[in-house]
């Protein structure tokens, strides 16, 4: 294909991707700044051992690599099937795939269904027994494998039940570590602040964040496209969903999770408590908008094809928890939801050395920073006291200092500089500050609200290029931390909480016309100070 035509100029015209010709996105980047090597990676990707997906394991790790990771996650959804038939077979592919891409660091894991609540992310190191676990854990815990959905509290306790499990599989060895991370948390509105807030409580070490952005943006490009909302964020409460949220709640909002992009929202609210609390994003992988494959029995007009025989002898997903490998479509297929891994979500992990415990020792400890469509290259944020030369605290950490000193927020920024996954170079106009005090654990758990968090202070960085290094300085009167967050600048509006909180927040994402390439975001996990005594 030549001229406006091309994949590229296709994009530009009309919003879509469209097909594999498109190439990749940027390399893999190992950046290293100050003692950390930042990787790329997604936590959250489905095989063709999931009832709505169809990628054999070594293709996602392959195409992972491709667009720029160094990490990945196989979450595969937990159902009847996958616990009766899938979990052997998927370990062996997952051990497999890491001997042949040795470069990639290949995570086995679950799509866990966990009971009262939402879709989240079981994320294990390697080890022998990892097979074993997953297997049991499935078995005992998914909701819908044990009929567990209902927000019961009965259910609720279940899920307590099963976080124990793990923080026990992990203190006895038999697992070396295991991280739980919510996925797409404020999509249905099942998953309430008091629960979240019990999630991690009852296990702090393995319940470590949620997921900030969700996967599915291709969902939000407008028709040909699937025409949906971005991450699939089109519902509305149901039975079992939190009355406090906001009808607002169920739309991504710059792309990001409206627990994520509300300043002073319930991120924040949690940050307030001085919990660690870490945000992600990942691609939530199923297929790929823009491929020519697609799954062999996917008839594109129908929600569910795991009862179709894909054989003549009536082989189905329900009784092989298997698909086979995709075939081709004859044309791109432009109404999928998902992009492939790294092409447009990227989870970047600041490590102090190579391995997957090392990803799980850093994601645990904060480090790390997430971005969309590839908008900047690199984001540091560090506090270090005025006037110090060293390189301060870095995201996730805790610096100390006494009241009345004056500490630096530090952060810097590699501009963009080649294109991303949509033949576009991004271009960050500005840079928002946050700041929120830290003020103790919250009386009411189910609370949303951190009213002493705001936009601190913006920079408009339009005309710069390279690297960006901006300084601000806080004189401290008690404990609080900081927080950043960038955008291209092209849809903004006053945050949740009104302008004087939060100008020019992201605005709310319209079902059917938010084309997720036109609307950029990077956000930072915080760094905290504490008072010393």
């Amino acid at each position: 294909m030549t001229g406006r035509t091309d994949r590229r100029g296709f994009l530009i015209g009309t919003g879509l991707v469209a097909g594999a010709a498109l190439g990749s996105s940027p390399a893999r980047a190992h950046a290293e700044r100050d003692g950390l090597t930042w990787l790329a990676g997604d936590h959250h990707v489905h095989s063709q051992y999931s009832n709505d997906a169809m990628y054999p394991v070594a293709t996602q790790v392959e195409r992972a690599a491709r667009h720029g990771l160094s990490w990945l996650t196989i979450t595969d959804h937990g159902n009847v099937p996958f616990a009766k038939y899938s979990v052997a077979p998927l370990v062996a592919d997952i051990v497999a795939a890491r001997q042949k891409y040795e470069d990639m660091l290949v995570f086995t894991g679950l799509e866990w269904n966990i009971p009262a609540g939402e879709h989240t992310t079981l994320m294990l190191a390697p080890g022998r027994n990892e097979g074993s676990l997953l297997q049991e854990f499935v078995t005992r815990f998914d909701a819908r494998v044990n009929g567990t959905r209902d927000g019961t509290p009965a259910n609720e306790a279940i899920a307590v039940q099963a976080l124990k499990f793990l923080q026990n599989a992990v203190a006895t060895g038999r697992i070396a570590d295991a991280l739980v991370l919510p996925n797409h948390p404020s999509r249905l509105g099942i998953n309430s602040p008091a629960e979240t807030r019990t999630w991690r409580d009852t296990a702090p070490g393995i319940v470590i964040g949620m997921e900030g952005a969700p996967g599915h943006q291709a969902a939000g490009l407008p028709a040909p496209g699937m025409a949906r909302g971005r991450g699939l964020y089109d519902s509305a409460p149901g039975k079992f969903s939190f009355p406090g949220y906001p009808a607002e709640s169920y739309r991504t909002w710059g792309g990001f999770d409206w627990t994520t992009a509300t300043v002073g929202g319930f991120w924040d609210s949690l940050l307030a408590e001085g919990k660690p609390w870490w945000i992600t994003t990942t691609s939530d992988g199923h297929q790929g908008c823009g491929d020519w494959v697609k799954n062999p029995v996917d008839r594109l007009d129908q929600q569910g094809y795991d009862d179709i025989p894909y054989d003549s002898e009536g082989h189905t997903f329900n009784n092989t928890g298997r698909f086979p490998d995709p075939v081709n479509a004859g044309r791109p297929i432009v109404e999928y939801s998902s992009f492939p891994p790294g092409a447009y979500n990227k989870t970047w992990v600041g490590v102090t050395g190579r391995g997957h415990r090392e990803v799980m020792r850093a994601m645990r400890a904060g480090r790390m920073w997430v971005c969309l469509g590839d908008l900047v290259a690199g984001l540091d944020v560090r506090l270090r006291p005025r006037g110090s030369r060293g390189p301060g605290v870095a995201m996730g950490g805790t610096l100390r200092a006494c009241r009345g000193d004056v500490v630096e927020v530090v952060v810097r920024i590699d501009l963009a500089d080649r294109p991303n996954f949509a033949g576009l170079v991004p271009k960050l106009a500005r840079v928002d500050l946050i700041v929120g005090a830290v003020t103790g654990p919250a009386a009411d758990r189910s609370v949303l609200h951190a009213p002493l968090t705001k936009v601190a202070r913006s920079w408009d960085v339009r005309e710069r290029s390279g690297t960006v290094e901006l300084v601000h300085r806080i004189t401290v009167d008690g404990p609080f931390y900081v927080r950043v967050r960038g955008t291209d600048g092209k849809r903004s509006a006053p945050g949740h909480h009104g302008a004087a909180v939060d100008p020019a927040g992201p605005a709310i994402d319209v079902v059917g016309k938010s084309d997720p390439w036109e609307d950029l975001w990077c956000y930072s996990n915080p760094v905290f100070a504490a008072v010393r005594r």
